[in-house]
C-alpha cells in the first residue's frame, strides 16, 4: 500500500520526555504552548506537490531504511500513525477523521543545525516506515478501539535483539482522543513559520487540499539502549502496535525474536537497514 497521493504530517513532543532524550527540546524554546504537556508543533514529512522541494520525495517504506551518506546518528522513532480523512470549508480544515492506524517509524537524523523539523524527517526514498498491516478504526473517542493498544519497538544487530523504546500504552500520549484531533486542526489552519515550525496551511494549498493525511502522533521514550544506540547497515528495526488486551509485552518480545508477528490485533513494521 502506498500513500503517494496523501499528505504526511508528524506531531512533535507528544510523549513526555522524548524530546529531551533526543536532544531536541532546545529547538522549541521559542514555541509558545498553552500548557506544559501540549505538543510543540506539527511538521510535514511528505507533500504530494512539485512545489514542495525535498518534501515532494515519497519517503515511506514498509520494509527498508536507506540511511543518508553522512548519517551516523540515525534512530528508530516508534509511533502510531493515523490515516485520516481531511474535511475543508473555504480552504480551511474543519475536521480530521481517523479511518485507520498502523505502526510507524518516524526515523530521524539528529541534525543540530537544522532550521526546520522537516529537514530531519525526509532525506529521500525509504527513509521512514509505515506498516502494511493497517487496522481500521471509526473514531478516536475515549473508550474506543485504539485505547487498548500499546507500542513496542526492538532493534536487531546480528543475532541480538534488544528493546529500543519503552513498551508504552497509546493512551500515554500527552494529547489524544478529540483533544489531539482538535489541536491538529488548529495547527493546520494557524501554525506559522516561526523557529523550527512551518506554515502548514501553505503546504495544504501547495498540494491542492488533499483529502487524506497520514499523521504520526509522536514517538515513545527510549530505553537506555535506544537512547544511546544508532542504526547501522545490516540492523533490523521493529515497531509493533498491538492490542494489550490480547497480547502481553512478553508475547510481543517472543514474536520479535523470530520477526514473525500474528496478524490479529497487531500492526508490525519490520525494516532492514541498507
Amino acid at each position: 500500500m502506498t500513500y503517494k497521493h496523501v499528505i504526511g504530517f508528524g506531531v512533535a513532543g507528544n510523549f513526555a520526555g522524548h524530546l529531551e532524550q533526543a536532544g531536541e527540546d532546545k529547538d522549541f524554546l521559542a514555541v509558545e504552548v498553552k500548557e506544559a504537556v501540549q505538543p510543540k508543533a506539527i511538521f510535514p514529512f511528505y507533500v504530494p506537490s512539485d512545489k514542495a522541494g525535498f518534501l515532494s520525495t515519497y519517503p515511506l517504506s514498509s520494509d527498508a531504511i536507506i540511511p543518508p551518506n553522512d548519517a551516523d546518528n540515525l534512530q528508530i522513532e516508534p509511533e502510531v500513525a493515523l490515516i485520516c480523512d481531511i474535511e475543508y470549508q473555504d480552504n480551511k480544515v474543519v475536521a480530521i477523521k481517523p479511518q485507520a492506524f498502523a505502526a510507524y517509524n518516524d526515523c530521524s537524523i539528529r541534525k543540530p543545525n537544522a532550521k526546520k523539523i522537516s529537514e530531519k524527517k525526509n532525506w529521500g526514498p525509504n527513509t521512514k516506515g509505515i506498516s502494511s498491516q493497517v487496522i481500521s478504526v471509526d473514531n478516536l473517542s475515549e473508550g474506543g478501539k485504539l485505547d487498548n493498544f500499546r507500542i513496542a519497538s526492538f532493534h536487531k544487530r546480528g543475532e541480538t535483539i534488544t528493546r529500543y523504546g519503552e513498551d508504552s500504552p497509546v493512551v500515554g500520549y500527552s494529547y489524544f482522543h478529540e483533544k489531539l484531533l482538535n489541536w491538529i486542526v488548529d495547527r493546520m489552519n494557524h501554525q506559522q513559520d516561526v523557529g523550527p515550525t512551518e506554515n502548514i496551511a501553505d503546504f495544504l494549498a501547495a498540494a491542492e487540499y488533499p483529502s487524506q493525511a497520514v499523521i504520526s502522533i509522536g514517538a515513545t521514550r527510549y530505553t537506555e539502549f535506544g537512547e544511546t544506540t544508532f542504526l547501522k547497515s545490516g540492523d533490523v528495526s521493529m515497531v509493533v502496535v498491538y492490542d494489550g488486551t490480547v497480547y502481553s509485552p512478553e508475547d510481543i518480545a517472543a514474536m520479535a525474536e523470530t520477526q514473525t508477528f500474528k496478524e490479529q490485533g497487531i500492526s508490525a513494521l519490520v525494516q532492514s537497514v541498507a
